[in-house]
């Protein structure tokens, strides 16, 4: 029986979901042209399928254009090969649409650019949940545990190589069944696009594997939590590292303390996007290995931003290697609205020259509840213009639709239905 190859394209949306259409291949060339229409309600749909709130109702029309820099061309022996793209989202006028996900980062990264000069150099880990091994009790960190997987690990890694993605690391993580991808850092937008690559190649492998990868934030309220932690740091218009300062407190140049004194300034409603689930403030309890304040450590893995270690033989390679990460973040946000609003709360640092230590001390607590987090970021005056006034509105009442949806529901039950979908 014949077939005909197929494209998709596709944004990760507002619930994080990599979602979009596809298309006869042979229209390739007219499609990075015009796109494919969509819905703008297409945005709006829930993490769980069902449409709960959209301000457009059936009106209106968008169109979703891949993004050549993106694509992944990838064959599977004798089983159909993953094709896509990542797309931005146009008006009918051809302007970028203020909700599109890649234009929330896009004009972020050009506002740090024309304010500081600098450009992001980010990575996201990823820990995920394998069913491809037999349940057995976790095996931290154990070559037994690596030998299991078989040869997942491999083939995930050679799969994002062939993509485009520079793999960094795989292991076996804390819990049973749970592993990490890691990639090499990348400049801005590529960053992100990495990260959704990353997961939906981690997802295809698994599934060639007759298996599946679960990112949820828990899969299971006793299980091991899966974060998403994003590594940043900055490189001037030579590419010359600017996060690191050896004389400085924390090691942190001037602009960087700043940046990060807003990130943890902001840090309780940055919550409502990079960490956009109910089951993520189950993860975000103690004794999780996940943070619980907005604070900051060097080298400590409790906190919400740790600074990595600053290694090498002189100060330029230590400074190339320095880098902050922010722990509090899951698959369940869009890694490109995530990493915007980061950069936005580092922005306002910037701008209103904020310090390190005073009121972060002590450390305030996080978010209990996505409520909780929504309630932050609706108060909070500067995420108007972080995402827009529009959206931000529209994020904030999809989010609470998203909580009216599985009210009711007790603990267990609502990890239950994030794993089923992420």
């Amino acid at each position: 029986m014949q077939h005909e190859p197929i494209i998709f394209v596709g944004t990760s949306d507002l619930s994080g979901h990599f979602r979009g259409k596809s298309f006869p291949a042979a229209d390739l060339p007219a499609r990075l042209v015009r796109g494919v229409g969509l819905a703008p309600t297409n945005l709006f749909i829930s993490a769980f399928g069902p449409i709960h709130s959209t301000p457009f109702g059936t009106r209106g029309e968008v169109f979703l254009i891949p993004d050549p820099a993106t694509r992944v061309a990838v064959p599977f022996a004798g089983e159909g090969g993953e094709d896509f793209f990542i797309g931005d989202i146009v008006t009918l006028e051809g302007e970028p649409w203020s909700h599109c996900p890649r234009r929330v980062l896009r004009r972020a990264l050009a506002q740090l650019h024309a304010l500081t000069g600098l450009r992001v150099l980010a990575a996201f880990e990823q820990e995920f949940t394998y069913s491809g091994v037999p349940a057995h009790p976790a095996q931290p960190y154990e070559l037994q545990a690596y030998r299991q997987q078989g040869l997942f690990g491999e083939r995930l890694l050679a799969t994002l190589r062939q993509a485009g993605v520079v793999p960094d690391s795989f292991l076996a993580e804390y819990g049973p069944r749970q592993f990490e991808v890691t990639v090499a850092p990348a400049i801005g937008l590529r960053a992100a696009d990495d990260a959704v690559i990353t997961r939906e190649l981690t997802s295809a492998v698994a599934y060639r594997h007759g298996a599946r990868a679960c990112f949820a934030p828990l899969p299971e309220i006793d299980a091991a939590s899966n974060g998403t932690h994003v590594h940043l740091s900055f490189l001037d218009d030579q590419d010359r590292p600017a996060l690191y300062d050896a004389a400085e407190e924390w090691n942190l140049s001037p602009v960087g303390a700043q940046f990060v004194a807003g990130v943890l300034h902001h840090l309780p409603s940055l919550c409502a996007v990079t960490a956009p689930s109910l089951a993520s403030y189950y993860r975000l309890r103690p004794n999780r290995w996940a943070p619980v304040r907005a604070d900051l450590g060097l080298l400590d893995r409790g906190t919400s931003i740790r600074l990595c270690p600053a290694t090498g033989v002189d100060a330029e390679e230590r400074a190339r290697h320095f880098n902050l990460e922010f722990r509090v973040a899951d698959a369940t946000a869009s890694p490109y609205l995530a990493l915007a609003v980061l950069i936005q709360a580092g922005l306002d640092g910037i701008r209103q020259r904020r310090r390190l230590g005073g009121e972060q001390t002590p450390a305030r607590a996080l978010p209990s509840s996505l409520a909780e987090a929504l309630g932050e970021l609706a108060a909070n005056e500067a995420a108007a213009d972080w995402l827009g006034a529009d959206l931000l509105a529209h994020y904030v009442a999809f989010k609470r639709a998203e909580i009216d949806s599985l009210e009711g529901l007790d603990e267990r039950e609502v990890c239950r239905r994030y794993a089923e979908v992420y």
